[in-house]
Parts: structure tokens; C-alpha cells; sequence
């Protein structure tokens, strides 16, 4: 077996779907975590539209590491029914297309609510959308994301320790860095729960850089892990070109020195930069 296995969220070089698997396949990758096909986010496809995914990939030979949804970003009080029928739908498509994995978030905290207010509300939610998600056979994977209720390494590690390993991590070092908590300490709290790996470097001071540049500590990471494991995916989630508001997303003033003509020249630099450490 593999070591590991390379894939990329390659709406990031393309929203047709088909130039992201043509530009996948040209840059090596056999597989994709899909989230946008065409302008449309992968939750919201009519079977008819997910058919069309499905003939694309096989014509182009790629698989499907997970399904990058967006299931989970919602606030507490938000319209919960509809995002459970979303949910389901999520898990049909990735059961259609024959991804194990499904990434998920674990919801925003309500204005004027304390996040341990939350807590039992977060892992009822959590835990019906397991119990949906493995009658489609599809395991979740909750990523580490800012104002979520498992935005930081412990509060993951609360998550993944209650759910017995029926919930799974998609480490996001790069997060963990813009959010503020050291991604290696995180790392080290969270590796026994670690089903994947999402590739974006940053600096604390509020940068998405290219893999390498930053202070993601990924190949101290990428190289524990390798030592030890084997059949992984590594996902890369560069954010270089569509994040370039991100000083303003959080907050914080940072000239990036990494500045891209087209969303084309940037995936490009993040597969090199990725490559390089690999």
C-alpha cells in the first residue's frame, strides 16, 4: 500500500469541473475532495448533475477522497431541518460516488450564548448526524475551523474522544495556526483520531501562505505521521487566490507576499510547494 494518497480541493483552480479533473490528472493527483462543481456547491446538485460528476471522474480515472461539505455551518438556531435534509442528501451523493469520507464542522455558537451553553446541543446534533450518515456507510470527519464549536485543539479532542472514534479528524494545520493554537501541540492531542490531512500554511499574524512559507510546522507534521502510518490521504486546500480577503475574514492586518495573477498560478505554486516537502 501507498503511503499516502494526494488529492486537492481543485475548485480552487477552476470551477468547471472538468478543467479540475483535467488539471488534477495533468499535476499527478488521482483522486479529488469535491466541493465546488461548476459554481455550485457539491450539497446542492440534482441527482441528475451528481450523475454528470460521476461519468467525469471516470472518464478522467479519479477517485473521490471525501465530499468537502459544508455540513455543520450553521449557527445552533439556524433552520436545523433543512440543513439535516441537506446533510442526507450529502451523504447519498457521496454513497453514489463512492467516497468513504465526508468532512463536517460542529456548528457557529448564537449571538449572546457562551460556547458551554452549547455543548449538549452540539454533540445531540453531532451525534444524529452519524447515526444518518452510517446508514449510507460514509464516515464524517469533523475540521478544525474558527468560531465553530471545535475551533481549538482541546475542544476537537472533547468531540473526538466522546464520539469513540465514530467521529473522525481532518487535521487542518494551517486552521489551527490562523486561529491562534500551536499545530503541532495539536497534532500530537488529536493523531489518534487523524482519518486525513487538509494542506493550507499560514502565519499567525493572519497570512494563508504556500505549504513551506509559513508556521504550519507541515513537514515536522507530514513526517511524523508517514513514519507511522500508511493509506492516507493529504488533501491540498491551498486558499492562495479565493482567500484573498482573509485579512478582513480575521481579523487581523497582514501584507501576504504572496500574490497570484489567476486562481490557475496559485493551485499551480501550491502543488509545487506541496510536492517540494513531500
Amino acid at each position: 500500500m501507498e503511503k499516502y494518497r494526494l488529492s486537492a480541493f481543485a475548485d480552487e483552480y477552476a470551477d468547471s469541473f472538468e478543467e479540475q479533473c483535467v488539471a488534477l490528472k495533468n499535476f499527478g493527483y488521482k483522486n479529488i475532495e469535491i466541493r465546488g462543481v461548476d459554481g455550485k456547491n457539491v450539497s446542492t446538485l440534482t441527482d441528475e448533475e451528481v450523475a454528470l460528476v460521476k461519468r467525469t471522474l471516470d472518464k478522467y480515472g479519479l477517485g473521490v477522497s471525501s465530499i468537502g461539505s459544508p455540513i455543520g455551518k450553521i449557527k445552533l438556531d439556524g433552520d436545523l431541518g433543512a440543513h439535516f435534509e441537506m446533510a442526507e442528501k450529502v451523504f447519498k451523493t457521496a454513497k453514489y460516488l463512492g467516497a468513504k469520507n465526508v468532512r463536517i464542522f460542529s456548528f457557529y455558537i448564537p449571538d449572546g450564548m457562551e460556547r458551554e451553553d452549547c455543548k449538549d446541543k452540539v454533540l445531540s446534533l453531532l451525534s444524529r448526524l452519524i447515526d444518518l450518515a452510517e446508514k449510507y456507510q460514509v464516515t464524517l470527519c469533523h475540521e478544525n475551523e474558527a468560531l465553530i464549536y471545535g475551533e481549538s485543539d482541546d475542544s476537537c479532542l472533547e468531540l473526538l474522544t466522546y464520539f469513540k472514534g465514530r467521529l473522525k479528524c481532518v487535521f487542518d494545520m494551517g486552521n489551527f495556526v490562523l486561529d491562534g493554537y500551536n499545530p503541532f501541540v495539536a497534532y500530537l492531542k488529536l493523531y489518534d483520531y487523524i482519518e486525513y490531512f487538509h494542506i493550507k500554511d499560514a502565519l499567525y499574524a493572519g497570512a494563508i501562505v504556500p505549504a513551506g512559507k509559513g508556521e504550519a510546522e507541515i513537514e515536522k507534521i507530514l513526517a511524523d505521521y508517514k513514519s507511522k502510518n500508511e493509506g492516507y490521504f493529504i488533501t491540498l486546500e491551498p486558499h492562495l487566490q479565493t482567500f484573498s480577503g482573509l485579512n478582513a475574514l480575521v481579523g487581523k492586518t497582514f501584507d501576504n507576499p504572496y500574490k497570484y495573477e489567476n486562481q490557475q498560478v496559485a493551485f499551480t505554486d501550491a502543488v509545487k510547494h506541496l510536492e517540494k516537502i513531500l
